[in-house]
């Protein structure tokens, strides 16, 4: 083989050679977020890895330490250059993720960072709604806080309240009430956060709504 075509051949080798070895140190560091490791994430970071690194379904370190709940894991992934906005294949983002499990602090940190808090998923929910629904009154909170509408519209003509009356997320539904959600506010299939409630048999959040003059 000519001198020039083995110099080729030596070249795609050496290529495959390192992108397989950045593919197994980008595995590594995802391996290591969820197993909680600072020394070894830092380590792997050190040597190369991509702190936007991606699985299979498209989260990055960043998105499943917020899922976890792992503050200290979000700090230093975000200072090593992570993505705060960066969504996975279904378009979760890590607020959405802190959010939908509750972790405020962690959601507190995004936000304090400039954290898009508009957007939605593939299937149209936004942080708002993973934190009404799924989250806690905290995290609630931290959303009108940075200026997310008490009243806004989300996915069929819902409302926060509406999402934690489904839920029964009681403490959720107090806070959005005392923060000025519309009570008797419908949706598209003009249904009221009190009828959700009672759709979902969910009693206590169906009681501080009739408390509050809730109507089905």
């Amino acid at each position: 083989m000519h001198a020039s075509a083995w110099g080729t051949v030596a070249l795609l080798i050496f290529s495959a050679q390192a992108t397989a070895q950045q593919r197994n140190i980008n595995f590594d560091l995802l391996t290591a977020t969820r197993s909680g490791s600072i020394a070894t994430v830092n380590a792997l970071l050190d040597q190369g890895a991509s702190a936007n690194s991606r699985n299979r379904l498209g989260d990055t370190p960043l998105n499943l330490a917020a899922r976890d709940g792992n503050l200290e894991m979000v700090r230093v992934l975000l200072a090593r250059g992570a993505d705060l906005n960066l969504g996975n294949l279904a378009r979760v983002s890590p607020a959405m993720s802190a959010a939908y499990g509750g972790h405020d602090a962690i959601l507190r940190e995004l936000i304090g960072r400039k954290a898009k808090l508009e957007g939605v998923d593939r299937v149209d929910k936004t942080v708002m709604v993973y934190a009404a629904g799924n989250g806690n009154a905290a995290c609630v909170d931290l959303l009108l806080g940075a200026g997310v509408g008490v009243n806004e519209r989300y996915l069929n003509g819902s409302t926060a309240l509406m999402w934690a009356a489904a839920y029964g997320n009681a403490d959720s539904v107090q806070l959005l009430l005392a923060r000025g959600a519309e009570v008797n506010a419908r949706d598209e299939r003009g249904m009221t956060a009190l009828a959700i409630a009672l759709e979902q048999k969910q009693e206590g959040a169906a009681h501080l709504l009739r408390a509050a003059g809730g109507q089905p």
